[in-house]
């Protein structure tokens, strides 16, 4: 059998075996927001393949029935933004753990979207800074609405703030490995950040403490750094990204934390609610193995998550 021929089968076994289990596969949540206190709705659990039938990562936090922070927005999040009926208007800010295309995606969606709103004051937006092969957050931004030379450019009022737009305030997040930083303090709202690694990527996991309440977004991330068990620690929810099976190699290895490291750091920060998210074909269908493993380490409730469902 050819590699091409080899790799469509894997893939076919893994699309099958996710249809079989379906998305509310062992440990999935069916809860709701219910508008009350602060709660984590996912708005896309999936990674960048189209047949898991998943938005790719989104994740917004709601404060008693508002939507005040957005982290990530990947293809098909624009909908599912949409469907939660949160506002644009409410957000206070958009994080970003990285700009792959599955974590970026609806972003310009977004942005479009919001015209036939009412927002009026600037809107921040916060991501890493970029190397060598990716660009920094604030080129990125630029790069979509620049009046001049950004992609869209039709839409430079949201860069300018100009009349048929508002303010996007770009913001580069450097910082030095191993450093954990506060970003924003607003409103009784406290946004932390490190950086993670994820293969030659920038990439920061971002950590949400609001009216007494911890929430951690790991990102894309191999686990070896050691910062985010320090950033996740006491986490009311700790959401992860259960992309690899365990015993993974090679690049995707590289790049994802199998269900084993996920178990450790959850269990070293002492998270308090582990959910499972950026559920791709290779890890759709095997919840009760990557259960095991997380078991290991970690002993609290582990959630999978689906689109979305909602964490209180």
């Amino acid at each position: 059998m050819t590699k091409h021929r080899a790799r469509r089968a894997a893939t076919l076994a893994s699309l099958l075996a996710a249809l079989t289990f379906g998305s509310s596969a062992v440990g999935s949540a069916a809860e709701t927001c219910t508008g009350k206190g602060v709660e984590v709705q996912v708005l896309g659990s999936g990674g960048p393949e189209v047949q898991d039938k998943r938005a790719s990562s989104s994740y917004l936090i709601w404060r008693d029935g508002r939507a005040r922070l957005l982290v990530d927005m990947g293809g098909g999040a624009a909908l599912r933004f949409g469907e939660s009926n949160a506002r644009i208007e409410d957000l206070d800010a958009i994080l970003f753990t990285h700009l792959h295309v599955d974590h970026t995606a609806d972003f310009p969606a977004l942005i479009k979207s919001s015209y036939f709103g009412e927002r009026g004051r600037p809107l921040d937006v916060y991501g890493p800074a970029g190397n060598e092969r990716f660009p920094a957050t604030t080129v990125f931004v630029a790069g979509l609405f620049n009046p001049q030379h950004g992609i869209y450019r039709y839409l430079g009022d949201f860069l300018a703030g100009g009349e048929d737009g508002y303010e996007l305030r770009a913001h580069d997040v450097k910082l030095g490995r191993g450093e954990i930083r506060k970003v924003l303090t607003a409103d009784g709202i406290a946004i932390l950040a490190t950086p993670v690694i994820h293969g030659s990527v920038p990439a920061l996991a971002w950590r949400i403490e609001i009216d007494g309440r911890v929430l951690v977004f790991s990102g894309d991330t191999s686990g070896e750094d050691r910062s985010l068990r320090t950033l996740a620690r006491g986490a009311d929810v700790f959401v992860a990204h259960n992309s690899v099976p365990e015993g993974a190699t090679g690049a995707p290895r590289a790049l994802h934390m199998p269900p084993s490291v996920i178990g450790e750091i959850a269990q070293a920060a002492a998270v308090k609610r582990l959910v499972l998210s950026h559920r791709m074909l290779r890890t759709l269908g095997r919840e009760e193995e990557t259960r095991h493993f997380i078991a290991m380490s970690y002993s609290g409730p582990v959630v999978f998550a689906d689109d979305l469902a909602c964490f209180r």
